[in-house]
């Protein structure tokens, strides 16, 4: 799998994730807005109400919740919703062997943290498509451990 890409924009960053799904773009958008199926790659996600400022929370796994706001909706297409001071979007459209999935993340400010969340993200991908296909990762832990590091030197070439 390739990298995400990730460039500086005027105030911000972004990284791109892009997959070739050879499933369609309906199988993909249940893992995306579907708790059953979302809890299957993101147990932490929970979408309340799938709608344009409708409510997605984040279960911080300690009684409390961050509520993030769907900024933008268009069904079986466009998911875009904010994330504390970030902007997560992810966005289906048909090939002819099934569909891409494009997942962008605008960034406000790169922290230490950052190279973290992109292998996560890289890694969640990675479990949506083995789900798709029917399988899993053994180790998520271990598949992330492959990708950080490879993620603190993609960002350290686009801050430096």
């Amino acid at each position: 799998m390739l990298l995400a890409k990730i460039e500086k924009a005027e105030n911000q960053y972004i990284a791109r994730f892009e997959r070739h799904l050879k499933h369609s773009v309906h199988d993909v958008w249940s893992y995306l807005t579907e708790n059953e199926k979302l809890a299957m790659w993101f147990p932490e996600l929970s979408v309340n109400e799938l709608r344009e400022g409708g409510i997605i929370k984040f279960d911080m796994r300690n009684g409390t919740f961050l509520e993030m706001t769907i900024t933008e909706l268009k069904m079986q297409a466009v998911l875009e919703y904010t994330w504390g001071e970030t902007i997560v979007r992810f966005e289906l459209s048909e090939e002819s062997s099934g569909c891409q999935l494009v997942l962008v993340e605008k960034i406000s400010k790169i922290t230490d943290h950052t190279p973290r969340d992109l292998a996560g993200w890289h890694v969640c991908l990675d479990v949506v498509e083995a789900l798709l296909a029917g399988t899993t990762i053994e180790s998520r832990r271990e598949e992330w451990n492959k990708w950080y590091e490879k993620y603190v030197e993609a960002v350290n070439k686009v801050v430096n």
